[in-house]
């Protein structure tokens, strides 16, 4: 089969499309042919070899797919060929072998896709949806009436984060970098859209919320954003940390006068227990037609190295998926 490998840690074009044996279903094992395949930053930082997670070379990487069920191994019970199913990192933590025509994964961590998804958008269920839902709920404390900017909201996470938010009774303010970007997030179901490249956006963020600021924030580039995201932010606001490149310089004091809540996230960290709540509660708004995963751009396999330097361009509006 295709798969795209990495021999080496570097840039995009260390991305490999290489000729590979098919995997094999062992015990408690499917295989699963891929019809799409998820990027995601994470993906990018591996390839670099500044992750967390520095994976044995040659590696497939990639962490998110959605397909069909091509085999099951022995003891595999509730699947058979055919059927339509995602894995995703959220499911059981394995970041590699998705950049591939099939991968292999315990049945335990793949789950059937409601049947009004395509595959594409499927794939977004396996990192998306909840690492929003666990920065709103569970990490932001969310609750209904209250006003949460999702700072960066034009993403497959904002995207993610303005459904559930709005599912959950919030107003929800969002931000992207373009005009396109601003009217996907409106029709996302963002009440007010701002564009953060404009000098006075947060001044109109402000005004949303009759000069209090929002109860909660989500930022996507923390390094960038967060000392303005505690100036902005409501007496006792918290502000969730979802995604972050680097260092920021902050003034302490803005916490103190405010008593704002600084939280950190990381899907990883999630238990058994909470993924598997998570996962419930977005597959049930998803049959119910209330989520609908919103998928920016599909890209051949072979075309890999482009979508890695494509995930962390700005502007990016919904998931990047790759089709083998």
């Amino acid at each position: 089969m295709k798969a795209i490998r990495i021999h080496e840690f570097g840039g995009p074009e260390i991305l490999r499309l290489d000729d590979v044996d098919d995997p094999v279903a062992g015990p408690g094992e499917v295989v699963v042919r891929v019809k799409a395949a998820g990027v995601n930053p994470a993906d990018t930082y591996m390839r670099e070899g500044t992750y967390r997670i520095r994976p044995d070379l040659p590696c497939v990487i990639g962490g998110d797919a959605a397909g069909e069920i091509a085999d099951v191994g022995e003891g595999v019970r509730g699947f058979e060929p055919g059927d339509r199913v995602f894995a995703g990192v959220a499911l059981g933590l394995d970041f590699s072998g998705c950049y591939a025509e099939k991968v292999a994964r315990q049945a335990a961590h793949v789950l059937p896709i409601p049947e009004n998804l395509s595959f594409a958008q499927a794939v977004a269920l396996g990192v998306s949806y909840p690492t929003a839902h666990l920065a709103l709920f569970a990490r932001g404390g969310a609750q209904a009436g209250e006003t949460v900017f999702i700072h960066g909201a034009s993403g497959s996470v904002g995207t993610s984060a303005i459904q559930l938010a709005k599912r959950a009774g919030l107003t929800v303010i969002g931000s992207a970098g373009s005009p396109a970007g601003m009217e996907l997030i409106a029709r996302e179901g963002a009440d007010h859209a701002v564009n953060h490249n404009d000098k006075d956006y947060l001044d109109a963020v402000r005004s949303f919320t009759g000069g209090a600021g929002p109860d909660l924030i989500l930022e996507m580039l923390a390094n960038v954003n967060l000392a303005a995201d505690m100036e902005l932010a409501a007496m006792g606001g918290r502000i969730v940390v979802i995604g972050n490149r680097g260092e920021i310089t902050i003034n302490p004091r803005a916490a103190m006068m405010k008593e704002l809540d600084i939280r950190g996230m990381m899907l990883w960290n999630a238990t058994e227990a909470q993924i598997g709540e998570m996962m419930r509660d977005v597959l049930d708004a998803a049959a119910q037609g209330q989520v609908r995963p919103v998928v920016g751009r599909q890209m051949p396999l072979a075309e890999a190295a482009a979508a890695h330097v494509a995930v962390l361009e700005s502007g990016n509006a919904g998931k990047i998926v790759l089709i083998p």
